[in-house]
This record gives structure tokens, C-alpha cells and sequence, in this order.
């Protein structure tokens, strides 16, 4: 079995708002991933919708699909062995003011008392998400 796998990593409207997008993908890169799709798009509602199913009825659904409708979000797929777990690690945790330093949280995301909202990045969880965050964002990328 190959540990060869894809993510989904967004750069959220926080991070390309404040020009962080270009260090994002430097430390991706950095650790050895490879983008194989980018995509810089404002995403409507019904997609977002789709992408946080698995939270809908939580309380922060809303306010964190109003945010990250709000301005244009970087979509990228990511290759590289282990690469779901490596990203999670170099995001850190989601909140900012928690994340490790050294991560792209820890280090680049500001405690607006929005923490778990607006907190940089958003990198898939597992294989599955990956594979059906994927094909949302990207449904014309040939696997």
C-alpha cells in the first residue's frame, strides 16, 4: 500500500487578504509537497455549504461560511507521501493562539476572537475528506 496521497489545503480569505498565501505554499513546498492544482476563486455559499456538511447544525457553520464567502479563498491539491498528516502538522491547531510556534498557525494566524473561523488555513482530515473535498473544488482535476 502506497502512502502516496492528495489533500485539499485553503488558504482562507485571512490569509489571502493579508498576502499570505505565496508562505503557505513556501512552507508546503518546503516540506517536500507538491501542488499539483491551484485555484483562486470566491466561493458561493452552496459550495461551502457542501464542504462543512459534516458540521451543519454546529454553531460556527454559519458565521465560518459568511467568512469564507467573504473574499477569495486559494484552493490547492497538494501531493505527497503521508501529505493529509503533514499538512495538518505544519497547519497546527486551530486555535492561534494554541498552534505551535513553527507552524503556519502558530506563527502566522492573529486571535481575533474568531479563532476556530478565521485561522488561516483549512487542510483536509483523512483520505476520505480529502478525496470528497477534492472533487468540490476541483471537479474537472483527473485524479
Amino acid at each position: 500500500m502506497s502512502d502516496l496521497q492528495r489533500t485539499l489545503v485553503l488558504v482562507k480569505p485571512d490569509g489571502v487578504r493579508r498576502g499570505l498565501s505565496g508562505e503557505v505554499l513556501r512552507r508546503i513546498e518546503a516540506k517536500g509537497y507538491r501542488p499539483v492544482a491551484a485555484r483562486l476563486r470566491t466561493a458561493d455559499e452552496a459550495l461551502l455549504a457542501e464542504h462543512y456538511a459534516e458540521h451543519a447544525g454546529k454553531p460556527f457553520v454559519g458565521p465560518l461560511i459568511t467568512f469564507m464567502a467573504s473574499g477569495p479563498v486559494l484552493a490547492l491539491v497538494v501531493e505527497g507521501y503521508r501529505v493529509i498528516e503533514g499538512v495538518r502538522a505544519l497547519a497546527g491547531a486551530t486555535d492561534p493562539t494554541t498552534a505551535a510556534p513553527g507552524s503556519i498557525r502558530g506563527d502566522l494566524a492573529a486571535d481575533t476572537g474568531a479563532a476556530v473561523i478565521e485561522n488561516i488555513i483549512h487542510a483536509s482530515d483523512s483520505p476520505e475528506s480529502a478525496a470528497r473535498e477534492i472533487a468540490l473544488w476541483f471537479a474537472d482535476l483527473d485524479s
